[in-house]
């Protein structure tokens, strides 16, 4: 079975740009957000309120599948965000702003739990942190076309990212400073294959 590590962080923080970074490396399997991909994001940029549900179920279970697929196989997978992201920050971020309503996130969260009762955690968690203007500033250079956050949800967005990481334990979770890395990621690549390669 493979190992799991979930790279996760704000809005624009560079979650996709490390999780690839990594990929190049090393032989791992690389599980991005897929934005493009999905069958609600678009409907869901064009009206929030009703493609919000059909489009966190949708993410929730691709990322289910995505964890299904490292775990069958020996090489260890490297997911952007992931299941646990998507659940504890955009879900829970789309019901705080009225997009969800109680009845609709509390689907989300039985499926969220569900899933979460037949797949393991992650082993290891990185935490990409950054400024709030160093966010702000890489989020508007990304020029992503599909995008569920916006700069004004980064506030709310790391308070979620706090509460949630808050009660994972010390040794799954790992804190990097997205400002302090190069742009080939290269300290943090070096931590990563000593964490998966073992």
């Amino acid at each position: 079975m493979g190992k799991l590590l979930t790279v996760v962080g704000n809005t624009g923080v560079g979650k996709t740009t490390l999780v690839e970074a990594i990929c190049r490396h090393a032989d791992y399997i690389c599980a991005t957000e897929e934005h493009e991909g999905r069958p609600f994001q678009e409907l869901f940029t064009q009206d929030h309120t009703k493609y919000a549900l059909p489009n966190q179920l949708d993410y929730l279970l691709r990322r289910a599948d995505q964890e299904i697929h490292i775990r069958q196989d020996d090489l260890p997978g490297v997911q952007d965000g992931g299941l646990d992201q998507d659940f504890h920050v955009f879900t829970k971020l789309f019901h705080i702003k009225g997009y969800l309503t109680d009845s609709e996130f509390n689907i989300c969260l039985r499926q969220y739990e569900l899933v979460r009762s037949f797949l393991a955690m992650p082993e290891y968690i990185i935490w990409l942190k950054a400024s709030p203007g160093v966010i702000a500033e890489r989020f508007q250079q990304r020029g992503r076309r599909l995008s569920i956050a916006q700069t004004g949800d980064i506030e709310a967005i790391d308070e979620l990212l706090n509460t949630w990481l808050e009660t994972i334990p010390g040794g799954k979770l790992i804190v990097m400073d997205s400002g302090q890395e190069d742009e080939n990621y290269a300290g943090a690549i070096k931590i990563v294959q000593n964490l998966l390669d073992v």
